[in-house]
Order: structure tokens, then sequence, then C-alpha cells
């Protein structure tokens, strides 16, 4: 049985042709020819059924025969902030387990003890969309780009928030309980740089009306506590 093959194409419905980079895949990778059957992703809710028209060198066109809408994996929307580590691997790591996991939104964080100041975001889509295909999710998750803790805070003023630190001056509730307690099915949750959230930052937070929160027991590595938190997100929204 041959093996089903996946193309993110934006905008599939109304494009015919593969963009550059799945055409060369396609085409120099997998030598699809004219006739073969492909499926394609949109990354807004959307697979089709396709077929390939011409298959030249660097292009590759297509024609639709079937829109195959799908159903959402889990309830509400799902928000990961999280600040970017120094070593970018680690947070390229965690992007890519966190949307085989299943995540709607990632936002980047400038923090007080940020080691990473300056985030790039073609490098890190590429890595989710393929991710994306990788897991078969209907939807890609949106990547926005760094922003400073503070205007961060103050542009998320609705809906359920959480501040995951390590301060024990600070009361803090687990996570996984806290979101199994919320009704509704939408959840944010921030996550400090190596260093942690400064407390001030803590505290700015809390005043705004973010949770207070752990992860556990276990103290973790940034990237680790970023797909912990994605984790429990999924576990107590599903």
């Amino acid at each position: 049985m041959k093996e089903t093959r996946y193309f993110f194409v934006p905008d599939a419905a109304h494009q015919q042709e593969l963009p550059t980079d799945e055409a060369m895949h396609a085409m120099r990778v997998l030598r699809l020819k004219g006739g073969d059957e492909l499926f394609l992703m949109d990354g807004e809710g959307c697979f089709y059924r396709a077929r390939v028209t011409i298959a030249a060198t660097r292009n590759c066109y297509y024609e639709i025969l079937e829109t195959l809408p799908q159903e959402p994996q889990w309830q509400g929307r799902l928000h990961l902030a999280i600040a970017p580590t120094k070593m970018l691997d680690r947070i390229e790591w965690m992007l890519e387990k966190a949307t085989e996991v299943g995540i709607d939104e990632v936002s980047f964080l400038n923090c007080a003890f940020s080691e990473r100041k300056l985030l790039k975001l073609p490098r890190l889509e590429k890595i989710v969309t393929s991710a994306v295909k990788q897991s078969r999710k209907a939807w890609k998750p949106v990547l926005n780009e760094m922003m400073s803790f503070k205007k961060f805070i103050a542009a998320h003023q609705e809906g359920p928030r959480y501040i995951a630190h390590c301060y024990d001056e600070i009361p803090r509730t687990n996570l996984f309980d806290e979101l199994r307690r919320q009704e509704s099915h939408d959840a944010m949750v921030l996550v400090g740089p190596e260093g942690d959230f400064s407390i001030e930052e803590v505290r700015m937070a809390v005043d705004a009306g973010f949770v207070s929160v752990d992860l556990g027991r276990s103290r973790l590595r940034t990237e680790t506590a970023g797909l912990a938190a994605v984790m429990m997100m999924q576990l107590a929204k599903q």
C-alpha cells in the first residue's frame, strides 16, 4: 500500500500549485508524476484529496478531487507564552513536540532574565509546518513575534491565564488542578526563561489577574516546562 503524502498549502482551495519547497520535495524526493494522488492541508481546518496535473522540475500543479473538513481534536484555544532559550535548538525542539501534542498559539516573551532578546520566526515557522504535516494536524499553530513581558501582560487581560514559576514566597497551586477546576476550555500559560521570571514580573502578572501556578515537584528547564504545560492543557481540556 502506498504511503499517503501530505503537503502544506495555505489557502489550498484557491491555489493550483504547490509552494516552492513542497514542489521541490514532491518532484525531487517523491518523484510524483501527473495523475498521482496526494493530500493537501491548509492549516485552517481542511484536508484536500488532490491529483497532480502537471509535474515539472520545479513546479507541481494540482486539482482538488475532494474537500475533507476536519473536526477539532480538543476544545477551546490553548496558548503558550514562553521566553526563548539561549540555545535556539532547545526551543525548536519544544515547538516541534508542542505542535505534535497540540497547541493553538505560541507567543515569545522578552523577560528580565531572558538570555535571548531577538528571535527570527521564519525558521521556527518551518519547524512547526513540518511537525503539522508529520502529526497530521488540521490547524497550524499561530506563532507571534517576541514581545516584552510588560506589554504582553497589558495586552492579555481576559480569559483563564496562568503564570508558572518557582518562587516559594508567592503562593502557588498546581497548574493541572487549576485547569481541571476551570470551566472555560481556553487556557494561557506563561513559562519563564532559564533564570525564571523575576519576582517583580510574577507579582505584576498576579496583579493583572494571572493565577500563580507550579508544574509539579520537579524543577524543569524552560523547554521541558513549556512542553509540560502544553501536555497539562491537553489532558485537562480533552
